[in-house]
């Protein structure tokens, strides 16, 4: 077998990619990735640039995983700024890094793509020691696996990586009927407050419904991407995402992007753009045109809830951080990132306190799960990634 590296996704055919294991996550699917790479939100001036893995076999496509070689740390959610400024008193050169992840995305999930005609512990060894092995011959700094699954983390751990956790809040579906289900395993006080907060929208006459991607009209893509902007701009951010970029997505993905569309007398103020699986919605993006009593509770949170609900998914990862969803449903999730620095005193350095890190993050998942809205004997039974 023979790995290369692709400075883009297109040069990759888009069926072999998605006939890959994993390829049904939409964040890993080559219209996604493309269509960042064609509207440059991957691009050199933000500091992706593509280095996409692809293992060959002849002329068979063993495994694939998306990679880039990234000039900064931003964009990716694990967060190595310390890192980075320790290699920089040092005198060394933390940028460029090999990072093999979902640009702008901290979602979980495969990073190693498999064809499932071959043995797959032998596939996860040889792409493990392929990209390290990469980041040698280019002599950049360090190789990061982020959010990856358990079964790249055990290979990734086995081959020296130093493993990272970090903790996410996702909502798991226990089989529920409705959304009063749900609630109904819920304390009376919780129960209440969820009630409230979804009636206050309500009662400023605001209405939802819901947009697959093949649905949405250009209309709703200038006023989801003008939210979008507004709120990243409010945040101090860079909205790298152009409206066209939503657009193809819509149209590409089709159904597997779910829409959360807020209206006033008929006309949109505010929208969660989501991502969907086979079983489970990732939420990634939100706006309004204004601020409204508890609407991004409803539009980012209950109105996913409700979906998953409805169309028998199995989890709801909203995203990155926000402790304020716990009391909402959501339960602390860990998360596992694999790293793996080519300086021997760095790896040791970080090695060191990522052992002394991982204890503190579980103990912290721990005490946060006690703010979980549930009844003790509903929490014990409830499902676990």
């Amino acid at each position: 077998m023979e790995l290369r590296a692709i400075p883009s996704i297109s040069d990759v055919d888009a069926e072999r990619w998605n006939a890959l294991a994993g390829a049904d996550n939409p964040f890993l699917r080559h219209e996604f990735l493309a269509a960042l790479e064609h509207h440059g939100a991957v691009s050199e001036d933000n500091g992706w640039v593509p280095y996409h893995l692809l293992l060959w076999d002849d002329q068979t496509l063993a495994a694939a995983a998306p990679a880039y070689l990234k000039g900064n740390s931003w964009g990716e959610f694990v967060f190595d700024f310390a890192w980075a400024h320790a290699y920089e008193r040092n005198g060394l050169d933390y940028y460029p890094k090999l990072v093999i992840a979902v640009p702008y995305s901290p979602v979980n999930g495969p990073r190693m793509l498999l064809n499932p005609d071959y043995p797959a512990d032998g596939l996860r060894h040889t792409l493990a020691d392929g990209a390290r092995q990469m980041m040698e011959a280019m002599e950049v700094s360090s190789v990061h696996w982020l959010f990856a699954n358990p079964a790249d983390i055990d290979t990734l751990s086995a081959a020296d990586h130093d493993v990272r956790l970090g903790c996410q809040y996702h909502w798991q579906n226990a089989g529920y009927s409705d959304f009063e289900d749900f609630l109904s395993g819920m304390s009376s006080k919780k129960r209440k407050n969820i009630r409230r907060e979804r009636r206050r929208v309500a009662e400023q006459g605001l209405s939802m419904r819901v947009v697959h991607g093949d649905e949405a009209t250009d209309a709703l893509w200038d006023a989801l991407h003008g939210f979008y902007t507004k709120t990243f701009h409010e945040h101090g951010n860079l909205p790298v995402i152009t409206r066209a970029c939503f657009a193809e997505l819509g149209e590409k993905l089709g159904r597997q992007v779910v829409l959360f569309v807020a209206e006033e007398h008929g006309v949109p103020v505010a929208g969660a753009i989501c991502l969907r699986s086979e079983d489970t919605l990732y939420g990634r993006y939100w706006g309004c045109a204004r601020e409204y009593d508890d609407l991004h509770f409803e539009t980012c949170y209950y109105q996913g809830i409700e979906y998953c609900i409805q169309t028998g998914l199995a989890r709801f990862e909203p995203g990155a951080q926000g402790e304020h969803k716990v009391t909402r449903g959501f339960l602390p999730t860990l998360t596992r990132s694999a790293h793996y620095l080519a300086d021997e005193r760095f790896r040791a350095a970080v090695g060191d306190f990522l052992a002394r890190e991982r204890p503190a993050v579980e103990a912290f998942a721990r005490d946060l799960e006690q703010d979980a809205p549930y009844r003790a004997e509903v929490l014990e039974r409830l499902p676990r990634d």
